[in-house]
This record gives C-alpha cells, structure tokens and sequence, in this order.
C-alpha cells in the first residue's frame, strides 16, 4: 500500500501562499499585501489587498509613498488588505481566523476586532516598535485576539504580464 506524501503543506503555509497571491493582485508599486479569512473548517471565508476602492481609476490616483500635499500620496484613498476581506466576506467573521502578510496597523486592528476575528496570523512586522504597531497590539491584548507570527513562505508564482 502506498503512503501519502509527507513533504505537503502546513495549513499555515497554505493559507500563507493564498495570501502572498491575493498581494499580487494590489497595484500599488511600492508595497503589496494580502489576507485571508478562515473559518475553524480551515474554509476561506473571504480574501482582499490593498488598493484603491471598487470603481476608482487606479491611473487617476497618486500612489506616492512620500508627497507634500498629503492628498497627493495614497495614504487618504488606499483601502487596507485586512479591510478588503472584511468587507468582501458574506457570512459572520465570529471567531474566524485572519492570515496577512503585513502585521496590521490599529485602523485595521480595530477592525479586525468588531468583526469578531480572534486570531491574527502575520508574516512580516515590518513596523514594530512604530507608535502605530504598539496601538494595534495594545487594541488585540486588551481584545483578547491573539496575534502569531508565521515564518515567511517560500512560494513560487508564474505571473502572465498580459
């Protein structure tokens, strides 16, 4: 009898890789991310990346990083990986696991929090330290969402340039 394979993937590195192609999806030349939401069926719930809301021209929008005129950059217009899957999702987030690929800012830990996720899995914590990563923390401790870094994901991905 022949055994199954034991070089698959985790659970935790498959959602991961999901989450790493849905950051491919954001147009935004300077820094892509991507979440997921999982139910404990280990079910996708729903998937997002940051970019600029449904209907607005992407050409039209500055995506500047750093600009004088605050309006000028994407900071006012881009809407947030983890925001995204929240509002893409079509069922109840009670208790629903969220995988991302950039540890969330307190915009989207508050977020993260009403909708009633309680586990925030991350693959880079690019801005620890930063007031902003120490609110988002503050928020999930005092909230009870527990936040678990996963080591980075080696995947592999073709992307057709068409």
């Amino acid at each position: 009898m022949e055994k199954a394979r034991k070089d698959y993937l985790s659970w935790h590195n498959y959602f991961m890789g999901i989450v790493k192609l849905a950051a491919l999806r954001s147009k935004d030349p300077s820094t892509q991310v991507g979440a997921i939401i999982v139910n404990d069926k280990k079910q996708i719930l729903a998937s997002g990346y940051n970019g600029f809301p449904r209907g607005l021209d992407d050409n039209v929008y500055s995506w500047n990083r750093e600009s004088e005129d605050w309006e000028d950059s994407k900071y006012p217009y881009v809407v947030h990986a983890e925001a995204n899957a929240i509002l893409n999702a079509t069922t109840t987030l009670d208790n629903a696991k969220i995988y991302v690929s950039l540890f969330p800012c307190n915009e989207c830990a508050k977020l993260i929090i009403q909708s009633g996720i309680k586990t925030v899995y991350y693959s880079c914590d690019k801005y620890n330290g930063t007031q902003i990563n120490n609110v988002s923390k503050r928020l999930f401790k005092n909230s009870k969402v527990e936040f678990i870094e996963i080591p980075d994901v080696k995947v592999e991905v073709t992307v057709d340039k068409k």
